[in-house]
């Protein structure tokens, strides 16, 4: 029998496995929800159990059928909030369209701020998410929203994992992740590379190192976005040949939704490190190079904290990063 007021988690068929991992380190059952499709496409959802009065956590991820997953959360949250669920939260551990966060051409949609209205016109009350592509995406709302970072927990990676990492450094495979490189060199006390991805003149694209020197060096290449991993695969071969002893690709976001996992297979890589947001097991099944960091740790610490109306501030240092990194 539940309290008032008690934490209640639900999830769609985005990612169960990492809403499973979460709720049993909570201790909390998983509502019972039933989601599935009418024969035109339309998405139908029942939950099975009272939310009235409750502290609702819904995790869904922008992962594979991005439409279809977030259309879920969507109704998810319409559905709470129609039963009179005191407060409403989105755990979407991977932020749809986030990389359509500013109007970089004519005609251009801002689709990340869309994205934040129809959350908040469904009812949700709060978000919670994880390395978010730009952090501007924070103001496109006005409800309160937690962005966590995967930092902590590849650093404490790197510290365990990676041999010889102390004479390491820490990559960017362009300009934008120089910010987010260079403030992972300061907490490892290594220096930072940058890259610049150009095209050459018979319209190819090539890559070259703009600052740091990685030779004889482990070359940790740091990105919170692989995708078709034409970049990951640009950038770790410019590394192998400008000398790095090894080269180690830690990503945050793990998409790969049109990679050739067969190609990152045969890069000059020791291992691809990736976090759960995404579901990684198709993946890890044809490509041995391939790590995966579970989150669970981290989400279910930020649940617990928000019910409780706790800081979840130290989760951005050293809670993580002593935490013991699961590997799956």
């Amino acid at each position: 029998m539940y309290h008032n007021n008690s934490i209640r988690i639900l999830t769609g068929n985005s990612h169960p496995e990492l809403a499973q991992a979460v709720a049993e380190r909570l201790n909390v059952p998983l509502v019972p929800v039933t989601v599935k499709k009418f024969s035109n496409g339309e998405t139908n959802v029942k939950i099975s159990e009272s939310v009235r009065d409750e502290d609702v956590f819904i995790i869904q991820s922008g992962c594979s059928d991005v439409n279809d997953n977030f259309m879920e959360l969507l109704i998810l949250i319409s559905a709470c909030k129609t039963a009179s669920a005191r407060r409403i939260t989105a755990v979407i551990p991977c932020f749809p369209y986030a990389r359509m966060d500013k109007k970089d051409k004519s005609r251009a949609p801002i689709t990340a701020k869309l994205v934040a209205n129809m959350l908040t016109v469904a009812g949700c009350d709060h978000v919670i998410t994880m390395d978010l592509h730009a952090s501007q995406i924070q103001g496109f709302f006005d409800i309160p929203v937690d962005n966590l970072w995967s930092e902590p927990l590849m650093i404490g990676y790197i510290k365990r994992e990676i041999p010889d990492w102390q004479n390491g450094i820490v990559v960017s495979p362009d300009a934008g992740g120089a910010k987010r490189v260079t403030a992972m060199a300061d907490k490892l006390d290594l220096e930072f590379a940058l890259i610049h991805r150009k095209r050459d003149a018979k319209d190819h694209d090539k890559m070259e190192l703009l600052v740091g020197d990685v030779r004889d060096k482990v070359a940790i290449l740091v990105d919170d976005m692989i995708d078709t991993g034409n970049t990951l695969a640009l950038a770790a071969r410019t590394l192998h040949e400008k000398g790095a002893k090894s080269v180690h690709a830690l990503i945050s976001h793990g998409l790969l939704s049109e990679a050739n996992m067969s190609m990152i297979e045969e890069l000059p890589l020791v291992e691809l490190v990736v976090t759960n947001t995404i579901p990684q097991r198709q993946h890890q099944d044809s490509c041995t190079k391939l790590v995966t960091i579970d989150v669970s740790p981290t989400i279910a610490e930020s649940i617990r904290r928000t019910h409780n109306g706790e800081s979840i501030s130290l989760l951005f240092g050293e809670w993580a990063e002593t935490t013991s990194v699961a590997v799956i």
